[in-house]
């Protein structure tokens, strides 16, 4: 007889597995970050939406910082821009800035929005000017080490976080763009996704910080799959990107992660948001699926 119904118990056990997680982080903020050629294929965007709606529902309150950098490089294009970066950041020119802005939030974000709202979630788009103060990057240096003038480029020295507070008081999934209101001038500036979320994770004292993008994970030979390291501790990310293990794009990444973890971040995962409901099997699941760093 039980076997008739072996689907239905499997369902049933998944259900079990995930209790636990369900009743440890009712109530918790989240802050998923997402980005990478992840958000390049709508069906992916639309079953990570879904997820962060069952996240919703289960009484997690998930809050987005998501990237843009393909499409803003696509938008540069067809203005005539070049797109140019130095150290993983964009050198932003006044004209590039109102580009980044236009693809971001007339684009990017009011899309990510009407995805949470066709499962049924509640969000609002928050531009990042009226959640994050910064100040411009100043001091930044290329390759061989000569100073460049990065525009209009910042990084984040303090919140207004009112309407974030106001959306996840009423259960309001809040998704931010990566741009700063200028201290002083009040300008624009254009921040690094990753960094805009870790600094928002610390703010918020979220129980986990989650970044979604397009690699599995932190693995020791990037090109080995098998690698996958699938806990860190803080306290080794240095050694390791003396290494070598960690290097380009992962260093400011990862130091981002440890900063936030000494501010009170619970715990930051690694994700490939390629795999389908990755979301969901790395935080709800005993095994989880990417990397996790911890203090």
């Amino acid at each position: 007889m039980e076997s008739n119904f072996q689907n239905h118990i499997e369902k049933a056990a998944v259900l079990l597995e995930a209790l636990p997680y369900l009743q440890e982080f009712r109530g918790k903020t989240f802050l998923i970050k997402v980005g990478g050629s992840a958000m390049d294929d709508p069906a992916l965007v639309r079953r990570l939406l879904r997820d962060v709606v069952f996240m919703e529902v289960a009484g997690i309150n998930p809050v987005i910082v998501h990237g843009g950098g393909k499409a803003i490089s696509a938008a540069m294009q067809e203005s005539g821009l070049e797109a140019k970066f130095v150290g993983g950041q964009r050198v932003t020119t006044d004209e590039a800035m109102d580009i980044v802005e236009k693809t971001l939030s007339g684009t990017i974000n009011p899309g990510l929005v009407e995805g949470i709202e066709s499962f049924g979630g509640r969000a609002i788009g928050v531009p990042g000017n009226e959640a994050f103060i910064g100040q411009r990057l100043t001091g930044w240096s290329d390759e061989e080490n000569r100073e460049v003038e990065l525009g209009r480029v910042g990084r984040v020295t303090g919140f207004d976080l009112s309407k974030v507070h106001a959306a996840l008081a009423s259960e309001i999934v809040p998704v931010v763009s990566p741009v700063a209101s200028e201290e002083g001038t009040k300008l624009s500036l254009n921040v690094n996704a990753d960094l805009a979320a870790s600094a928002l994770a610390a703010e918020l004292k979220a129980t986990k910080l989650v970044y979604l993008s397009d690699v599995l994970g932190l693995m020791e030979d990037p090109s080995d799959e098998s690698t996958l390291i699938h806990s860190l501790k803080a306290g080794e990310v240095e050694g390791l990107i003396e290494g070598g293990v960690i290097g380009g794009g992962m260093i400011p990444k990862v130091r981002s992660s440890v900063e936030a973890l000494d501010a009170g971040v619970g715990k930051v995962h690694m994700i490939d948001g390629r795999i389908s409901h990755s979301l969901l099997l790395e935080i709800f699941t005993e095994k989880g699926i990417g990397t996790e760093i911890v203090k």
